[in-house]
């Protein structure tokens, strides 16, 4: 059933992403997968730029990707997440859909749209 494993590939990516797990996370991608903004730009393809693109995040503390609710169609999943960030400006949240398109068991094309950003400590400048 090609929505079982759309979502078992889905939901190991965001549990790899959590544990902050690269190489987990690559797994559920494929070699050369490419992430998007939604209709918008390539923001990576193929591992090596997927791989660069998460470690920098990973370098936040307290990154961490809460599933908010999940669409699953065919081999289509849709994520509503509340991604809890390290911002220049301090701690916050940031909303974000997350389109991943899964083919052959994992994932090909992967799109992201940006929703409200929210800070709830502001960094604390040396004085």
């Amino acid at each position: 059933m090609p929505s079982r494993t759309s979502l078992s590939v889905v939901q190991a990516q965001l549990d790899a992403y959590n544990a902050k797990d690269i190489e987990a996370l690559l797994e559920t991608y494929a070699p050369d997968a490419e992430q998007y903004t939604l209709h918008g730009e390539l923001l990576a393809k193929g591992h090596e730029q997927l791989r660069s693109r998460f470690l920098a995040r990973f370098k936040e503390t307290s990154l961490y990707a809460k599933l908010v609710s999940r669409i699953v169609v065919g081999n289509v999943v849709t994520d509503a997440e509340l991604i809890t960030r390290d911002f220049p400006e301090g701690l916050g949240t940031l909303e974000m859909l997350c389109i991943y398109e899964v083919v052959e068991g994992r994932i090909q094309k992967a799109s992201f749209s940006l929703g409200q950003k929210t800070i709830h400590a502001p960094t604390q400048s040396a004085a």
